[in-house]
């Protein structure tokens, strides 16, 4: 066991540098914390800031051939590379987000703030490679508690204790439910690790009566209600408006893109080995023989796209609107593991690349507009095109690329996606996805109206002014939802590599 555990730490340091971060801040913020609030937030955030950069530039250099670590705990290839990538940039643009953010600073805690999302980005890390099931309960379990000291973070706020509240009782039931799903798992196969519980049940001696395939249906169901919890699928979405619309707009952010591409990573890792089998050279994957789970996927699918769309044409905050949207992108990208192959999983990572430049941007710019007004109603940012017109043209051309609308990068991913599914004959699918897509261009348009088409409620139209800064980030966001719709050949090269190579 030794030995393994020393053979392991060379492909694990990038975790580790992390934790080592996390644990540097705590001792900062402990040493200097009664000193001077805001001074020890930045010091304490800079410290994180730098744990982040350093662990993301050590990446590159970390052995990417698929092997097992620790046993068969953890799975290190390019496609738990390619989320590490996308959750350590979203931390680092987080980080940045809430030095700015007027939200996070006047808070008397702000520098535990940051230890709090080295500690968060370091559980997400271990989400995207975890292969045993008690590390993928573990893992979870550490992203999870720290998301609901997050959520609860602005304490003075009603709103922010309540979703606080509302996420424990949430994640405290999908955890348990999780828990004993993987109970029942362990109980007919004797195992953890998803490898062996592959091999076990294509090998046709675990699932031999009517009773046992109940069991295993019902013991995945519990497991899906752990994985829903993460990604805010139907019927697990329901702690996600209320969190979205009490947390800090960073920590919102921060959910809506990064614990939602881990909850993926464990979820699409969990279902491809346990319960598929790869026809490498044609790149197609096949269900093995007890039960079609692309079309429990497809169900959940289509209920959480549609539900996102249709609940957020009623929504006034722009922050729940928002979270509605990304319920619905959710059952988008569900669309990619129902069509069982690499085609439709090269599609959910292209989407999910595209989907974090245009979401942290959208995010980006409401927490701006925030800072500044005072207020996430929608009907408070009539006129703000001609208030901010950089600000106004940045959050339209977000909105746009969530819609799915040419010639922004989201058009591209969905393009990829519903390309897949038809390709695997589920034309049906593809239909209700289009018809989905067209329902989300209604509420954003209403924004769109407010900002362009409407007058100020009180009569101001006196220019709101922003910072350099937040002029240059929201730039740097416009950016490459402009350039990766029209050029977006190397985003799908790398999103097709990191299929590819994806441990079986």
């Amino acid at each position: 066991m030794i030995e393994i555990i020393f053979d392991s730490i060379p492909s694990f340091w990038p975790e580790i540098t992390l934790s080592l971060a996390f644990v540097i801040s705590m001792i900062v913020e402990f040493v200097t914390g009664r000193k001077g609030k805001t001074s020890t937030g930045m010091v304490t955030g800079m410290v994180v800031l730098l744990g982040l950069v350093i662990t993301i530039l050590q990446l590159p250099f970390q052995d990417t051939a698929p092997r097992l670590l620790f046993g068969t705990m953890i799975t290190v290839d390019p496609f738990a590379m390619f989320f590490k990538y996308l959750i350590l940039a979203a931390g680092i643009l987080v980080v940045v987000f809430s030095m700015q953010s007027s939200e996070i600073r006047k808070q008397d805690t702000v520098g535990e703030f940051y230890c709090f999302i080295a500690a968060l980005t370091f559980g997400m890390l271990l989400m995207t490679g975890a292969s045993h099931l008690l590390m993928v309960y573990l893992a979870i379990e550490l992203v999870s508690l720290t998301s609901y000291i997050l959520a609860g973070f602005s304490k003075k706020l009603k709103r922010s204790g309540e979703a606080a509240l509302k996420y424990v009782i949430f994640g405290g039931a999908a955890s348990g439910v999780m828990l004993y799903g993987i109970s029942l798992l362990y109980g007919m196969t004797g195992t953890l690790d998803i490898y062996s519980l592959q091999a076990a049940f294509a090998s046709g001696t675990v699932i031999t009566t009517q009773w046992t395939m109940a069991v295993l249906l019902l013991s995945v169901v519990m497991i899906l209600a752990g994985f829903g919890y993460k990604i805010s699928a139907v019927p697990f979405h329901f702690w996600t408006p209320d969190v979205y619309e009490g947390a800090p707009i960073s920590v919102t952010a921060y959910l809506a893109v990064a614990s939602k591409a881990a909850g993926f990573a464990i979820m699409t890792r969990f279902f491809y080995v346990t319960f598929f089998d790869a026809v490498i050279d044609l790149g197609k994957w096949s269900s093995l023989p007890h039960f079609d789970w692309n079309l429990l996927l497809a169900l959940l699918s289509v209920l959480t796209m549609t539900l996102g769309n249709l609940v957020a044409i009623w929504q006034d905050n722009l922050k729940r609107m928002l979270a509605y949207s990304s319920i619905a992108h959710a059952g988008y990208l569900l669309m990619g593991l129902v069509v069982m192959s690499d085609l439709g999983l090269a599609a959910m990572l292209m989407y999910f690349l595209v989907y974090f430049f245009m979401n942290l941007g959208a995010f980006y710019v409401v927490m701006s507009i925030a800072d500044r007004i005072g207020s996430e109603h929608i009907d408070d940012y009539r006129g703000l095109g001609k208030r901010a017109p950089v600000i106004g043209v940045g959050l339209s051309i977000f909105l746009v690329s969530l819609t799915g609308l040419p010639p922004m990068a989201g058009f591209i991913g969905k393009w990829m996606l519903f390309s897949a599914v038809i390709e695997a004959n589920f034309i049906w699918l593809a239909i209700i996805g289009v018809i989905n897509s067209a329902i989300s261009l209604y509420y954003y348009a209403r924004v769109f109206r407010n900002m362009y088409l409407r007058e100020p409620i009180d009569g101001d139209e006196s220019p709101i002014t922003f910072s350099p800064l937040v002029i240059v980030i929201t730039i740097l966001f416009i950016v490459p939802n402009i350039v990766f719709g029209l050029y977006f050949g190397p985003l799908v090269s790398y999103a097709q590599q990191s299929v590819n190579l994806f441990l079986r």
